[in-house]
């Protein structure tokens, strides 16, 4: 609603400038200026600097004119902006018993950002904190503003002293061209940044989640991955810093547990997509509907045969949010345990986009996971959880928004999106 709100606004503010422009030109045109104009021109043979022919001159004089009468309107137009208060979402009413304080690092991101609007729309009071890595501001720009709202522009590397009741840690990159871009800033993020959420929290007596992943089983020689699965990892591979990290982030967490007796959950997070995905994250949802949209060949690494189970974003964020508020504290896995082949999955792009897309298949990636689909009995169990939304349904709707993305950036031929592995 405030995205059609704001284009409408932009078309009238549009449409107004045209006709300060139409209107003054007519009437300069008219002669209802002449006498300005003809010190205008007197100025300029003083300074020596008519030069022009008469219509060029005065063409000259009234686009001048007419940008200083612009600049005044926008001038006006945004101090008239500043009075209108700003809509927000509809928020359900919580009192002071039933309402948290919630910190969720990394929630301008992907994830994030959907965990945020799930707890916004709950009533509850959000304190987002993200360096703005991979995370972006117009993710959560429509709370800005709001009461229950707050954004810091912080990196959880460094210690961060607020007062809150549950902690969501999210604060990572989580696509491969992100954290190989980095190595060691993932791996402080990760370890780091999980030691100084963790004495937060221990600080706080306050509940925390800590958002790992399913990279934490690697190439798998167990199918599917249930959570008591220890993982086939290379640590000095290229994803290490991502996967080593995570490891390491759990085993933090628990040792803290243990020693300090507090309450945490712990998310492996499976393959998700939907809308705010990064464009240039390298994931084979993001990489093939960009590819098929813009008539670009679609990019399948290796035979194609490696398997991925693909959850839509709200289906993640409920499981999110109904692992915080149980009582189970051992990770579980989160995921889609519908798997298909990357050359199924291409083809179902293709097909849904349209287009005239060829798949092409290069040499394959070191240490991408031949299978990856999740054992989700934990969260059947103990969360009452499984993901709803359809695969078809949750493609259209990223595909519609990758497609607006598209467009609003203005992408030509020679600026096509950098393509990477698969996570």
């Amino acid at each position: 609603m405030n995205q059609i709100v704001l284009k409408v606004k932009h078309i009238v503010i549009f449409t107004i400038l045209i006709f300060v422009v139409l209107f003054f030109s007519l009437k300069y045109l008219h002669g209802d200026n002449i006498e300005t104009y003809k010190e205008y021109k007197k100025s300029l043979r003083a300074n020596n600097e008519f030069k022009f022919p008469e219509d060029v001159g005065h063409a000259t004089f009234l686009l001048n004119d007419a940008y200083r009468k612009i600049e005044a309107l926008e001038e006006k137009i945004i101090s008239l902006e500043g009075r209108v208060p700003k809509t927000y979402p509809d928020v359900q009413f919580l009192n002071y018993l039933t309402r948290k304080r919630i910190l969720v690092t990394g929630g301008a991101g992907f994830v994030g950002s959907h965990l945020v609007d799930k707890l916004m729309l709950q009533g509850h009071e959000v304190i987002v904190a993200d360096n703005f890595y991979t995370g972006r501001k117009s993710n959560v720009e429509h709370w800005v503003g709001h009461e229950n709202f707050e954004l810091i522009h912080h990196d959880i590397v460094n210690p961060l002293y607020i007062e809150v009741e549950e902690i969501y840690h999210l604060a990572s990159p989580a696509s491969p061209p992100h954290y190989m871009q980095n190595p060691v800033k993932t791996i402080k993020t990760n370890t780091l940044g999980t030691i100084n959420i963790l004495g937060l929290a221990r600080r706080l007596n306050a509940k925390v989640l800590i958002a790992s992943t399913s990279e934490v089983y690697g190439d798998p020689n167990i199918h599917p991955q249930p959570e008591t699965y220890w993982g086939h990892v290379n640590p000095i591979g290229p994803r290490a810093c991502y996967d080593e990290g995570k490891r390491v982030s759990e085993s933090l967490t628990y040792a803290y547990a243990k020693q300090e007796n507090m309450q945490v959950r712990v998310a492996r997070i499976f393959n998700t997509y939907g809308p705010r995905m990064h464009m240039n994250d390298g994931r084979v949802v993001s990489n093939f509907i960009l590819q098929a949209l813009q008539d670009d060949v679609i990019t399948v690494y290796g035979s194609g045969d490696q398997t991925r189970s693909f959850q839509y974003v709200s289906d993640l964020v409920e499981g999110l949010v109904a692992l915080m508020n149980s009582n189970y504290s051992l990770p579980v896995n989160l995921g889609n345990p519908v798997e298909h082949t990357i050359n199924e999955f291409a083809t179902i792009i293709k097909t849904l986009v349209g287009g005239h897309s060829k798949i092409v298949h290069v040499s394959e990636v070191e240490d991408d996971p031949q299978r990856r689909r999740p054992n989700i009995t934990r969260a059947k169990t103990f969360l009452n959880w499984e993901p709803k939304v359809d695969l078809n349904i949750g493609l259209q709707r990223t595909v519609e928004y990758f497609k607006q993305e598209l467009k609003r950036f203005k992408h030509s031929p020679r600026n096509k999106f950098i393509i990477d592995k698969y996570p």
